[in-house]
């Protein structure tokens, strides 16, 4: 099994001064490594409007490459606008993913809307940037990746990889909304999609990982690595209902393939848990595993999904 060492929380929003924007929430981690620092994107909210409702942007935070939790810098406002009257992403943008492709950065990233009989929809868009990452240009006002006949709604969570040549987008797909407590929660899986350009997306259609503990568990944040000639899944995972405290909250699983296509999940090597007490006591989710200087990471959120922050635990041992 994996043996990850927590190092504690990474960053805290609530700590940030001068952006209005940015209140609360450092969800969905995601790295860029630069020669002397990581920038980290994350997702985050300000206070809700006049009748509750919430949006959402993406920013970034740069830490010292040489002491991770030395701070250097926070973006000084989103890396992306909102979309437009009645765009898909008129209302938030998380979670975001980035590649470098030759001298640009290329973001996917869940666009938000809003519906009337469950609470949203979204659907995945592609950003490019030309100034290093710091901000990012929509290249239309479309998704690149959007419902579909056999998966209907909740399009997110995505993360780009390329591999052999290829375009990969592992991402989540709704598959139906349960009512719980008296309101509508989404069920959502695992799914993966191809690409020979990053544009134009062929669905491999179907569920990745295997359900475990019901058969409407949500699975989210599927972080894809090669290592040791296997290809590595680090995600998250819940229950249907009452899964904003610790009993059903979200934790971390894991899975591996040797073809990107088959995957076996086997959630006791993922070798991370919650904490007996503190920030990530309640839950832990949305992996994200990167190498820095000879070593591994993962950054995830904790308690209420990453609403003070998220953290950094360091791979004990090699991968395997």
């Amino acid at each position: 099994m994996f043996r990850w060492k927590k190092l504690g929380k990474l960053f805290t929003p609530q700590d940030v001064t001068g952006r209005p924007w940015l209140k609360e929430f450092a969800q969905a981690p995601a790295t860029l490594v630069f020669d002397d620092f990581v920038r980290v994107y994350f997702s985050c909210r300000p206070p809700p409007d006049a009748q509750g409702q919430y949006v959402s942007y993406s920013a970034f935070v740069d830490l010292e490459r040489a002491n991770l939790f030395d701070v250097r810098r926070v973006g000084d406002n989103p890396i992306l606008k909102l979309g437009g009257l009645g765009e898909f992403d008129e209302f938030g943008t998380y979670p975001v993913s980035v590649i470098r492709e030759s001298s640009r950065v290329i973001a996917y990233y869940a666009g938000w809307t809003r519906c009337e009989s469950v609470p949203f929809n979204v659907a995945i868009g592609r950003a490019v940037s030309d100034d290093g990452g710091e901000t990012f240009a929509k290249e239309g006002p479309g998704p690149v990746l959007g419902y579909s006949l056999h998966e209907p709604f909740v399009i997110s969570g995505p993360k780009i990889r390329r591999y052999g040549g290829k375009w990969y987008l592992w991402y989540i797909a709704g598959r139906k909304w349960i009512i719980a407590d008296n309101r509508p929660e989404p069920v959502y899986k695992i799914r993966m999609a191809w690409s020979a350009d990053g544009i134009d997306w062929h669905k491999h259609d179907k569920d990745l990982v295997p359900s475990r503990i019901e058969d409407d568990e949500a699975q989210a944040s599927p972080d894809v690595f090669f290592a040791n000639g296997k290809f590595h899944m680090f995600f998250c995972y819940r229950r249907s209902s009452n899964f904003r405290g610790k009993e059903n909250g979200y934790r971390i699983g894991y899975a591996s393939s040797i073809n990107l296509t088959d995957w076996t999940r086997d959630d006791s090597k993922a070798g991370i848990d919650v904490s007996a007490e503190g920030w990530d006591a309640e839950m832990i989710s949305y992996p994200h595993v990167f190498e820095l200087d000879g070593k591994t990471y993962m950054a995830y959120l904790g308690n209420q999904v990453g609403r003070h922050g998220f953290g950094l635990a360091e791979l004990e041992g090699e991968l395997e």
